[in-house]
């Protein structure tokens, strides 16, 4: 951990399998670090794609998508709320459209189902949480968030999955490491 209450976190365990009986990414993360990483799904099932959804996934805007939203906890503090979608055809009658952990988390179950992600977007912006966010994070109305949007898509450019995450901006740093050649 750097600086007190600051996480570092970068994206590539959560984009690849795990092996089978590992559990999900982020615990795994937490623990290497000493900490306890957890999450609450507060929501999961079909619901309309909004404006931003149909977008990420190319599907059209009210069009069906799984939706899952979770609470991401740090020591039993939330730290992170991540809304990820997902195409009805990817996602649709399986566990990831139930209230329930996935054994090895999602992209652990999309493998097993023929989706593997090849290629990820990701794009970070900072502002002021709303008052949803504010009551899940524990944050004032003035203590920035920033939010990330990640999409993954399959070795034909497929969307497979839409992440809309947020997260308290004093408590994150987020690192990216690029190999070029």
């Amino acid at each position: 951990m750097a600086g007190g209450n600051d996480w570092v976190s970068t994206s590539m365990p959560y984009l690849v399998p795990r092996a089978g009986g590992q559990g999900d990414a982020w615990s795994a993360e937490a623990a290497a670090k000493g900490r306890r990483g957890t999450q609450r799904i507060v929501h999961a099932g079909e619901a309309p794609a909004s404006g931003e959804v149909s977008a990420l996934l190319g599907v059209a805007e009210g069009e069906a998508v799984v939706v899952r939203r979770r609470v991401i906890e740090l020591d039993g503090e939330p730290c992170e709320l991540t809304d990820t979608y997902y195409p009805v055809a990817v996602a649709g009658g399986t566990g990831l459209a139930q209230v329930a952990k996935i054994p090895g988390g999602a992209v652990t179950l999309l493998a097993r189902l023929g989706h593997v992600g090849v290629r990820v977007c990701e794009d970070v912006t900072a502002g002021l949480p709303t008052e949803t966010e504010q009551d899940a994070l524990r944050v004032g109305p003035y203590d920035p968030v920033l939010r990330l949007t990640r999409l993954t898509l399959d070795a034909e450019d497929r969307p497979l999955q839409a992440d809309l995450m947020t997260m308290p901006a004093h408590r994150q740093r987020l690192r990216y490491e690029l190999r070029i050649g």
